[in-house]
């Protein structure tokens, strides 16, 4: 399939779909890039080429988008980077998208927080191969309780976030150091003195070592139970 050029997918947001939000519930946003060349995993592509690249985020996402968008439990939206990828074939025509604007990855999940209606929003990315919907079942029935949840990540940053946004909407992204260990712990130190409850400890691909280590999870829609899973119950 040949490679749609970046002026004619840019043409395409103004046909992207627009829905009506329905009122209060618990909202599931999946951050996603277009799966094109040059576009996403800049450092896989470093280690195993740009097309195996593209392969695992094009893999990764309807994978994920299979296994928990379409639960009852939530209404799930796309939030699409670039802006200009909101109406790309991509993405199933079935759910909302929105675009995640400018700046870094704090600013446009603070901008998906502050914009979205009325109830709890749960955040994650695509390149995260283990999660489960029950995980963001539970992810969803913490924030009962709890002012924010995170879900870590083996590296030391996290692969899921969500407020209970009420009574306000926290501000947890300032001064986060992206990409590296410290994510998690600076997050939670802006998070001090609020309730925070936790999902289950996954890892994500940011690498070949990462690839390899998932490698039994990638493209399933229907994962193996697993430890990670089992445990996500009990938090």
């Amino acid at each position: 399939m040949g490679e749609t050029t970046k002026a004619n997918r840019c043409s395409l947001a103004q046909r992207a779909p627009r829905r009506r939000a329905a009122p209060f519930r618990c909202r599931l946003v999946v951050m996603a890039k277009v799966p094109v060349a040059g576009a996403v995993k800049t450092r896989l592509v470093r280690e195993i080429g740009v097309a195996g690249a593209v392969r695992f985020a094009r893999t990764a996402a309807a994978a994920l988008l299979a296994r928990v968008a379409r639960d009852p439990r939530w209404q799930t939206t796309i939030a699409v980077a670039p802006d200009c990828g909101v109406a790309s074939r991509a993405w199933p025509v079935r759910f909302a998208r929105m675009r995640q604007g400018g700046g870094d990855l704090g600013a446009r999940m603070q901008r998906i927080l502050d914009r979205a209606p009325r109830g709890p929003v749960v955040i994650i990315g695509t390149d995260v191969p283990g999660i489960e919907a029950q995980q963001i079942a539970t992810a969803f029935r913490l924030l009962g309780s709890r002012d924010a949840v995170l879900g870590p990540a083996s590296d030391g940053g996290y692969w899921l976030v969500g407020l209970k946004r009420r009574p306000r909407v926290l501000r947890p992204f300032g001064g986060v150091r992206w990409s590296g260990p410290h994510a998690l712990a600076d997050t939670l130190a802006n998070l001090a003195g609020w309730k925070v409850g936790y999902a289950a400890t996954l890892g994500d691909v940011d690498d070949a070592a990462g690839l390899r280590a998932s490698a039994d999870l990638l493209g399933r829609r229907v994962l193996p139970r697993s430890p990670a899973a089992a445990n996500a119950d009990a938090r």
